[in-house]
């Protein structure tokens, strides 16, 4: 047990979420319990990870989630380890918050992006319901952005989207290669601006951000086949948005090969996804908790073969990279133990906005805790 690694997870608490303050202390090492010195409050290691209060064994439960992420229905998994379905559900749930908190932490920072594509999936639910799911991906390092679920395909879906790929991206040219859906060109204008405060009054200007590049492919289909491919470079130039494509993207051509294979990777991998299969979704928030599962497993715990380097002389003759490994973002390949163990911290404490002076016991806890 380690103290230094704990944060204090309770929310009323001046240190919620600061690691390697002093305020940790081991409260009983035998049922590996912490006590907090600035709100007394006594918790579990377990505390803000989906082991908390967890009345099986440890094990069971990671084999049960690598199960579910590589599209395991749950009908089977309560049949083989003779599980309770609403325990199953409840699991997948607890690891779809775990993995969309970590999305957030970790992937969703500003970084220069360069070539992004999304997409949409069309996904059948029961009782004949029909939802959509939208994804980005970074295409340099196969990163997954980010995902969301709506009943409709409409602009909110793709605003809602753009936002989450804003908080990942910095103000650097970019391009985006999308399909022939007209709400993505709007959306991207409206979403990638900035207010320009000039110090005047009233509401500042929205400037659009420089360098955003927009290339449309539209693809003519007759019986279900490919017949023609129409490219619209819709915003910017040819020769700008070469410079900002990622070189080896589809052999000189703009496409949108690479997030086409990750909604077949999601497929495959969310068993609600799959064609003509019995384990439909009853609700949204189901495919979305079993979408941030599978995407995190893609982007921390699975190498990709077009992201290996070649090895050392006398060693390996290649060395395996995940997304997150070739964003910068993880250093090794994490094993699902430790994306469910990472511990995401709770914002940090801001002081209470109240009238009046505050008092010197107040003014000293913003001097020491408040970011």
């Amino acid at each position: 047990m380690n103290p230094q690694e704990i944060c204090c997870p309770i929310e009323d608490c001046p240190a919620r979420g600061q690691f390697g303050k002093g305020n940790i202390k081991i409260h009983d090492q035998k049922k590996k319990r912490y006590r907090c010195q600035v709100c007394g409050h006594a918790f579990s290691q377990t505390r803000g990870t989906p082991f908390y209060r967890l009345h099986h064994r440890r094990e069971l439960f990671i084999t049960v989630i690598k199960l579910l992420s590589k599209g395991c229905p749950r009908q089977a998994i309560v049949f083989a380890y003779d599980l309770d379905e609403r325990t199953v559900a409840d699991w997948e749930a607890r690891a779809g918050t775990q993995c969309e908190k970590l999305q957030q932490q970790l992937v969703e920072r500003g970084r220069e992006l360069g070539e992004v594509q999304a997409d949409e999936l069309r996904v059948k639910c029961r009782r004949r319901r029909v939802v959509w799911m939208a994804f980005a991906m970074q295409v340099a390092t196969r990163l997954w952005l980010a995902g969301e679920v709506a009943l409709e395909r409409n602009q909110d879906l793709i605003r809602r989207l753009l936002e989450r790929v804003k908080t990942c991206a910095l103000c650097r040219p970019m391009l985006f290669c999308v399909d022939g859906f007209a709400s993505y060109v709007s959306m991207i204008r409206e979403v990638f601006r900035e207010p320009d405060r000039d110090g005047s009054a009233g509401r500042p200007h929205l400037i659009h951000w420089p360098g955003i590049y927009i290339v449309q492919i539209v693809k003519q289909y007759v019986a279900g086949r490919v017949v023609s491919v129409e490219r619209r470079i819709v915003q910017g130039t040819a020769e700008q948005a070469n410079a900002v494509r990622h070189k080896v993207s589809g052999g000189g051509v703009f496409n949108t090969a690479f997030i086409e294979r990750i909604n077949a990777t999601f497929r495959g991998h969310v068993a609600a996804l799959t064609r003509r299969g019995r384990a439909l979704a009853l609700r949204s928030q189901t495919l979305h908790q079993a979408m941030y599962l599978s995407g995190a497993v893609y982007n921390f715990c699975t190498e990709q073969a077009s992201l290996r380097l070649p090895g050392l002389i006398g060693g390996h003759k290649y060395l395996g990279r995940t997304p997150a490994m070739a964003a910068g973002i993880a250093d090794h390949c994490w094993s699902i133990e430790e994306l469910l163990s990472y511990r995401v911290p709770l914002p940090g404490w801001q002081p209470p906005n109240k009238r009046g002076r505050p008092s010197r016991e107040m003014l000293a806890l913003i001097a020491k805790w408040a970011l």
